[in-house]
């Protein structure tokens, strides 16, 4: 689908073409970039809910735009916002809000609006972040990577709806207190602050993959962070089918790239846990890479990404059915690849289905995309954050079951033990296996 330009759709706005819109797209591009928001968007105060103006050249949003009273997800991001605009707080049903990379300094506390559900901060300049935040009981997605924080509101510990946090990239010296002890949370990335630097394991030797020795194919997927490609290595005369990561950015959602790369280079080689095989050298514009290993080609994702509705729920396709056996298969797989990063020295920090990849039968998978990925700190505090991955395998399997007939009072245990509110008393993944493997039976 073609998304028209923020000229285009501002036109369109003011001769009416768009009366009763749910969703408005005006993105700023070649043709042109919005210096302040049109006012003709109020004419759909009764019915908009979605309004995107990413990339345009805004500085302050208008007085008016708490009158937006269906509005429910904003995006702003690349614009020239200084701070957070307070009119947010006015917009009572707003619950999605992204300013990523805006050049924010400041986020006022009168800038979060009361039914605030998921804050996407990423790449900015902010120092310091209000204590309000924690007062915003539906908050479950608080995106901060790539900021000066040093430290997070003493009230966050009062979100107890939080479920993921990225804080990677930051100023950081400690694991702020309290965060593990927030009942919910499941996904959260820490690489690329100083304490991790200084507690986490020696960084892996990684075999340099020149470019030239690349022959890079066919697109295989795309996100956030990068573009997977089908390619060959050439190796001692032969070629070797490998994939190859081409990193969009020097800043992820997750972190940094650099930090992927050293947990996959890290994680070496394990059948159900997509690692790396060497890092990218000598790109001709310089773009950061990682080749990895190849896939077979009729292998698929698990699940789709949350969406604005799920916030932090993957969606699967309706139709998706698995048999008891391929579904234990696959629970074990995915336990198995996360307890081998636990071994080296890593969290995962993003064990969702959608970054499970699986034969699309038999229940073969592995674990993949390790972007949230972080060094864990040694003893008790490394082991508690391991339990973060644990409550979101926990997660995966309640979402599984519902795909297949796994009514086992084995596995309503496990389920409970993973997600239950106290990381200090879930069990290790290996623990997890030692279940599943009973749940499977002889092999």
């Amino acid at each position: 689908m073609t998304v028209p330009s923020a000229t285009a759709a501002v036109a369109a706005l003011r001769r009416g073409d768009l009366a009763g819109a749910r969703e408005l797209r005006l993105l700023g591009g070649p043709e042109g970039r919005l210096s302040e928001v049109p006012p003709e968007i109020l004419g759909l105060a009764d019915t908009l809910e979605v309004l995107d103006l990413g990339q345009n050249d805004l500085t302050a949003l208008p007085d008016w735009f708490g009158r937006l009273r269906r509005l429910r997800v904003l995006f702003c991001s690349g614009n020239r916002f200084d701070r957070l605009p307070p009119v947010l707080g006015d917009c009572a049903s707003l619950s999605q809000v992204g300013f990523r990379g805006s050049g924010l300094v400041e986020v006022p506390g009168d800038a979060l609006p009361p039914a605030l559900r998921w804050l996407t901060l990423t790449d900015n300049r902010i120092a310091s972040l209000p204590a309000s935040l924690g007062e915003r009981p539906r908050l479950q997605k608080l995106m901060l990577a790539g900021n000066r924080l040093r430290a997070l509101p003493e009230r966050l510990s009062d979100a107890g709806n939080l479920e993921l946090l990225r804080i990677a990239a930051n100023g950081f010296e400690a694991l702020p207190a309290g965060l593990t002890a927030l009942p919910r949370l499941a996904w959260l990335s820490w690489a690329g602050n100083p304490f991790e630097d200084r507690a986490g394991p020696a960084p892996a030797a990684a075999a340099a993959v020149a470019w030239s020795d690349l022959a890079v194919g066919s697109l295989l997927g795309e996100g956030a962070s990068g573009r997977v490609m089908r390619a060959a290595w050439r190796r001692d005369g032969v070629a070797e089918p490998a994939a190859l990561k081409l990193f969009k950015g020097a800043m992820t959602s997750d972190g940094l790239p650099e930090r992927e790369m050293a947990a996959c280079l890290a994680a070496g080689a394990h059948p159900h846990l997509i690692g790396g095989l060497g890092r990218l050298a000598d790109h001709p514009d310089g773009t950061q890479g990682l080749l990895m290993p190849l896939l077979p080609a009729d292998w698929r994702v698990l699940a789709g990404p949350p969406s604005l509705e799920s916030c932090s729920r993957d969606v699967y396709d309706s139709g998706l059915r698995l048999t008891r056996d391929a579904a234990l298969r696959l629970l074990r797989g995915v336990a198995a690849g996360a307890a081998h990063l636990h071994a080296r020295g890593f969290g995962h920090g993003d064990l969702y289905g959608h970054n499970v990849l699986w034969d699309g039968i038999h229940g073969e998978a592995v674990l993949s995309d390790l972007g949230a990925a972080s060094a864990l700190p040694p003893g008790r505090e490394g082991a508690i954050l391991q339990r973060l991955d644990v409550r979101a395998f926990g997660l995966l399997v309640e979402e599984v079951r519902a795909l297949a007939p796994l009514d086992d009072p084995a596995l309503d245990a496990l389920a409970a033990a993973c997600t239950g509110p106290d990381p200090a008393v879930r069990p290790a993944m290996a623990e997890v296996i030692q279940v599943l493997d009973a749940a499977a039976g002889p092999a």
